[in-house]
Formats: C-alpha cells, sequence, structure tokens
C-alpha cells in the first residue's frame, strides 16, 4: 500500500535546510514569490509528508491518499519544494515557478499540477474545503483523513470561522486544521491588523482539539501529529508557533519579506545561511 516514508530513514534538520534553499532559489528566479511564510511552513511539510501523510508520488489520484489543502496558496513555493523532493515531478521543474504556462504557478493550480488537491489563493477557503473532503470521508466510511494549512492573517476571514463551527458538528476527527502562526500579514503585525488571541481558547470553545507547539522543533511536530491520527470525533487543530522567513537572519521576522523576491546577491547570502545552519 502506498504510503509516506517512514521517518527513520528523514534527517529532518538536513531535509528542511536544502528545501529552504530550494525556496530562495525558486523565488529568486522567478523575482516575485513569497519567501517569509513559505519558510515558515516548511517544516512542517517536512514531517508531515514524509512520516503522516497518506500519499503515493506515482498516483497522485490514489482515492485512499490524505487529502493536503494549502490554504495559504501564496507559500506554494514550499508545498512545490516538498512535492519534487518526494518524488511528484523532477526538481529541475522549480525554477519554472510563476512562468508563464508552468504547472508551478503563483498560488496551487489543481488543473495544472497532479498532486494539489484544490486551487488556493483566495484566502479563507481552504478549510470549508478540506472539510467538505474530511466528512466526504466519513459517509463514505474511508480512513483518509483531510489537512488543511491557513495563514494566522488568514483568520481573520470570517467563512474560516463559520468552517471552525461547522467541523464539530459534523463529528469530523478527520479533519486536521494547522495554522501557521508567524504573526506577521502583508499589511503588518498580525495583533495589530487583528487580533486573534486567545485563540487556542477560541478554537477549544468550539470544541475542537488543540495543541499550541513550536512549528520549528521537530520532536513536538512529530507529537502533535501523532495525537492528530487518532479520531475521537472531534476536529484537530494545530497553532504552529513559527517565525516568518525562518532560516534567513534578515528575512526573520521582517514583514517586508512577505511577498518580495531576494536579489542575486540576497539570495546567495541567504543560502549561506541556510547551509551553514547558523
Amino acid at each position: 500500500m502506498p504510503t509516506a516514508t517512514n521517518a527513520a530513514t528523514a534527517d529532518f534538520p538536513a531535509l528542511t535546510r536544502d528545501l529552504r534553499v530550494d525556496i530562495i532559489r525558486m523565488i529568486e528566479a522567478a523575482g516575485s514569490g513569497h519567501p517569509g511564510g513559505s519558510l515558515s511552513i516548511i517544516d512542517f511539510l517536512t514531517v508531515l509528508y514524509w512520516k503522516f501523510l497518506k500519499h503515493d508520488p506515482k498516483r497522485p489520484d490514489w482515492p485512499e491518499r490524505d487529502r493536503l489543502v494549502l490554504s495559504k496558496g501564496h507559500a506554494c513555493p514550499a508545498l512545490y519544494a516538498v512535492m519534487a523532493a518526494r518524488g511528484y515531478f523532477d526538481k529541475s521543474l522549480l525554477s519554472s515557478l510563476r512562468r508563464l504556462g508552468s504547472p508551478l504557478q503563483g498560488h496551487p493550480d489543481r488543473l495544472r499540477l497532479p498532486g494539489i488537491e484544490f486551487s488556493s489563493g483566495s484566502l479563507g477557503q481552504g478549510l470549508s474545503a478540506a472539510l467538505g473532503m474530511a466528512y466526504a470521508a466519513k459517509l463514505d466510511g474511508a480512513p483518509w483523513k483531510a489537512y488543511a494549512v491557513m495563514g494566522d492573517g488568514e483568520m481573520q476571514e470570517g467563512q474560516l470561522w463559520e468552517a471552525f463551527m461547522s467541523a464539530p458538528k459534523f463529528g469530523l476527527g478527520n479533519l486536521v486544521a494547522v495554522v501557521d502562526h508567524n504573526g506577521g500579514q502583508i499589511d503588518g503585525p498580525v495583533r495589530e491588523v487583528m487580533d486573534l488571541e486567545p485563540l487556542a481558547d477560541k478554537l477549544a470553545a468550539f470544541n475542537w482539539e488543540v495543541q499550541t507547539l513550536d512549528g520549528h522543533d521537530f520532536a513536538a511536530l512529530e507529537a502533535a501529529l501523532a495525537r492528530a491520527q487518532k479520531d475521537g470525533g472531534r476536529p484537530h487543530a494545530l497553532i504552529l508557533k513559527t517565525i516568518k522567513g525562518k532560516g534567513v537572519s534578515f528575512m526573520e521576522g521582517n514583514i517586508a519579506w512577505h511577498g518580495k523576491a531576494p536579489s542575486k546577491d540576497e539570495a546567495d547570502k541567504a543560502v549561506k545561511e541556510i547551509t551553514d545552519g547558523r
């Protein structure tokens, strides 16, 4: 049965260093893109795709696969880097990010790239889509799960809160909502634009199983995802405390790098920092 690679064979620190380099280089080549949120979510996506997600790169439409919806679609460089490394397409394609006609569009396009479950980019919609997928699995008695990855700025969208209210009603213990809580959005710090706190308490009040953790701690990510595999009748929410631009000193916590491509000199500096493992 197709499945994810056993974590015993995965060196997560080394993997994510390589994937961060891929993110920087593809955005540099494109001359546009979103490095900040891609670098903050890459650790989670790596642990998910290498250990927990049921998937088969050779059969992207495998009926028993888990579904992953990247609701924060602007962070697709992270998803593309992971998919290339897992064998969905040749890594050489990464340099075509955002080019006309490329399957690697600036936001995920399920009609262009096998392995993409939902065409995202209009923020606030991904959790509703994943909820529908999870509900379909429940109705069919299927064992697979649906994951929705959202940004914290995106959490200001009203549609998300309708989905947060609906999922417990339908007993969707096979739904996992992931919040990349890096504290920044395009207009500034999340707490200043529209504060979310107390986010964990709000989700718990909506009857979700909530875990708050360091989104760059691989052991914590593994433990949280292991717990989220259990279907106790309530949906799971993982609030990842992350750093926007993680791994590159001049990008970390800097809102200016939400949606700006590095120059060649900046990219070279970023890659050196990442590979040196500062």
